[in-house]
């Protein structure tokens, strides 16, 4: 977490002289407060003028500090959650797709929101109050030391004594805040799940069912909560206890040495430094493992897990002729769903899988896609094992399309180009071919019109050419679509399909419509029937003839 904090470091060391700022305060308080009593033993009215001009000179400093201090945390603190941001989306976006898929959308929403949201309350307070006490607690026990070095080694030895005594917590705080963490990502995943199934909920009246569990995953967000929030409690108290027998013992202590000619200004300058140094100490302590709770929340969400990592496999990518299948099966709870399998797939040639619901057919995609790797047998690119191509290299040159295609709130050209430096030129031209020539020209900012959030603006049919122009754009070779038409109404279904048949590009398909006319023109259907794929010429399947 130092490089994190360490990224901007002016503003880091602006920073911690910004939370220093009122230690200073602090002090002059102490001093200005020691100054009045000594004006009562005193009895002089010039010396009274004297401290209410120091007085005076300190309320503006003071207002003036607060206010310089503030702007210049809260400009780092900015900076420093925006790059905790990026790392945290970075994370992701390194993953390759296999491992993204291993936990649920919600979960890494979790992480961008919950988790930072946490992270920016807990760290951040807990961060300016350790500079703070820390900083007030080492220039009063100096000062201590000079006016009275009894006192200054008794708070010191407390000190020592709590710091032992508070690593206690340390690691039951880690463990409590991870608890929430992980609490918030499944009443995000819950919460996530209820909404999108809202419709279906209400319409069979089950709503209440749901409700209940929503209301179970808040009780248990919340006693989560409430366990890590009465134990930090708890260190603070007791370590304010004993502040408080330690201050009662000083108190004592002076008194009996106002005796031996201590001043009021003196004792009341002395008890001041001490409650300065005893009551921030025993607070710092406590905010020392929220810091380190702090710190593991920023690992969980940052730092790339070991099997997080991008596939360093040696080959690059290039499809010139054909992929292989050999032998290639796979089993998933003991349950085979593809058996083994020989086949080759041409460059250029369109496939359309057929088959039941769960025959296999969306699992031979994931095989030939390098999705799923634990298969056996072997499938080979123009001769290179598929498992020796480096996944980064794979997904440059491959595009998908599904049936609910994901759109950002923003340009039609981000949302085509995903965000990259692409001439406008080249986007439109992939519109164009991706049938979107019409609804272009009826924009009125054309490619830099916005799009409402994941496209609530547009038709189904606008949508998947949309998904089009992007695979279009990013001249891929192997284009996989899964039920990109089964949304949608026969006229827009043979749009979209007669669309994707015309692009110069290895089709990989899956549909459970047909269109006549149109379906036919894939060069083959490829059938899994008992997990075997069968292959047919679809000129030969779509004239009833499959055996």
């Amino acid at each position: 977490m130092k490089s994190l904090l360490y990224e901007h470091k002016t503003k880091f060391i602006l920073y911690v002289i910004a939370c220093f700022m009122p230690v200073v305060s602090q002090l002059m308080q102490i001093g200005v407060i020691a100054l009045i009593f000594e004006t009562v033993e005193r009895q002089s009215m010039e010396f009274f003028r004297l401290v209410i001009f120091i007085a005076a000179g300190f309320l503006i400093f003071n207002a003036g500090t607060f206010i310089f201090s503030r702007m210049l945390r809260i400009s780092y603190m900015k900076d420093v959650l925006l790059s905790l941001r990026i790392r945290a989306f970075d994370k992701i976006i390194a993953m390759e797709y296999k491992q993204f898929n291993q936990q649920s959308r919600d979960v890494y929403i979790s992480h961008l929101i919950n988790d930072i949201n946490t992270f920016e309350n807990s760290f951040f307070l807990s961060l300016i109050n350790f500079i703070f006490r820390c900083g007030l607690y080492i220039c009063v026990l100096v000062i201590l030391f000079f006016l009275n070095w009894i006192i200054g080694v008794v708070v010191f030895a407390v000190s020592i004594f709590v710091l032992l005594f508070s690593l206690l917590f340390q690691k039951k705080t880690v463990q409590l805040q991870k608890d929430v963490s992980d609490q918030n990502e499944a009443f995000t995943v819950d919460v996530a799940n209820t909404l999108n199934g809202l419709e279906i909920l209400k319409l069979n009246n089950i709503e209440q069912t749901f409700l209940k569990k929503n209301e179970e995953q808040i009780l248990k967000l919340e006693g989560k909560k409430k366990k890590f929030n009465v134990f930090t409690s708890l260190q603070i108290y007791t370590n304010v206890t004993i502040g408080y027998l330690l201050f009662m013992g000083l108190l004592i202590y002076l008194m009996y040495q106002t005796r031996e000619g201590l001043g009021y200004g003196e004792l009341v300058l002395t008890i001041q430094l001490s409650s300065s140094a005893i009551f921030p100490l025993v607070n710092m302590m406590p905010l020392i493992n929220v810091l380190k709770s702090s710190k593991a929340i920023y690992e969980k969400i940052t730092v790339p897990e070991e099997t997080v990592i991008t596939n360093h496999a040696p080959n690059t990518f290039k499809f010139n002729d054909e992929i292989v299948l050999n032998e290639v099966a796979f089993s998933y709870d003991d349950r085979q769903l593809l058996k083994p399998t020989n086949l080759t797939l041409k460059k250029g040639q369109k496939y359309l899988m057929k088959g039941p619901s769960g025959s296999g057919k969306s699992t031979f995609i994931k095989l030939v896609s390098q999705i799923i790797d634990d298969y056996e047998g072997q499938i080979t690119v123009d001769g290179i094992d598929l498992k020796t191509i480096s996944g980064q290299s794979f997904s440059q040159h491959v595009s998908y399309i599904y049936q609910d295609v994901f759109l950002f709130e923003a340009t039609l050209k981000d949302n085509i180009a995903l965000f990259k430096d692409v001439d406008d030129q080249k986007v439109i031209e992939a519109c164009h071919q991706a049938g979107l020539k019409e609804f272009l020209d009826a924009l009125p900012l054309g490619i830099h019109t916005p799009i409402s959030e994941n496209g609530k603006n547009l038709s189904g049919g606008e949508r998947q050419r949309i998904s089009i122009a992007r695979a279009l754009l990013k001249k891929a070779d192997i284009l996989f679509v899964d039920e990109a038409t089964s949304a949608l109404n026969d006229e827009l279904g043979r749009r979209i399909e007669q669309t994707l048949l015309d692009l110069n590009v290895t089709l990989i398909a899956i549909s459970h419509k047909t269109f006549e006319g149109i379906t036919s023109s894939y060069d083959w259907v490829l059938e899994i029937k008992d997990g075997f794929v069968v292959p047919y010429k679809a000129s030969v399947y779509f004239n009833g003839v499959t055996t």
